[in-house]
C-alpha cells in the first residue's frame, strides 16, 4: 500500500476573503478525487481509507498555477483546474486553483515540495 495524498494549489494573487478560498478549495478537492476515482482507484483507495490527506499550498499567479497543471498532467496526475462562477467576489471563469491528486506522496512530494503552505 502506497501512501497517498492531495495537494491544492490556491492563488493568492486574487485576495479572496476566507470562506470564498474554503469553497473553492474544496471544488477542487472534489473535483480531483472523483478522476482519481475513476482514473486511478488503488491510488483513490488508499487515500480514502488512510485518512484523506490534503494539503493547501500557495501560488501567486495564473501563471505558476497553470505551469503546475502542465507538469501535474506529464506526470499523468489526476488533477482539476477550478474556475469560479463568479456569482460573488470575482469575475466569472477566474481560475482558483488547481488540485492534484491523490496520488503517491513520493510523485506529488517531487512537484510540489517547494510551494509554501497557504
Amino acid at each position: 500500500m502506497e501512501d497517498c495524498k492531495q495537494i491544492i494549489l490556491v492563488r493568492t494573487d486574487l485576495k479572496l476573503g476566507k470562506g470564498k478560498m474554503a469553497v473553492q478549495i474544496s471544488h477542487g478537492a472534489v473535483s480531483a478525487s472523483n478522476i482519481a476515482q475513476r482514473k486511478n482507484p488503488e491510488w483513490y483507495r488508499n487515500w480514502s481509507t488512510y485518512g484523506q490527506t490534503k494539503i493547501a499550498v500557495k501560488v501567486n499567479s495564473l501563471d505558476m498555477l497553470l505551469e503546475y497543471k502542465m507538469k501535474a498532467e506529464k506526470l499523468k496526475l489526476p488533477n482539476s483546474l477550478i474556475e469560479d462562477a463568479g456569482r460573488t467576489q470575482i469575475e466569472p471563469g477566474t481560475t482558483t486553483c488547481l488540485a492534484i491528486g491523490p496520488a503517491p506522496k513520493r510523485i506529488i512530494d517531487q512537484l510540489t515540495e517547494n510551494l509554501k503552505l497557504l
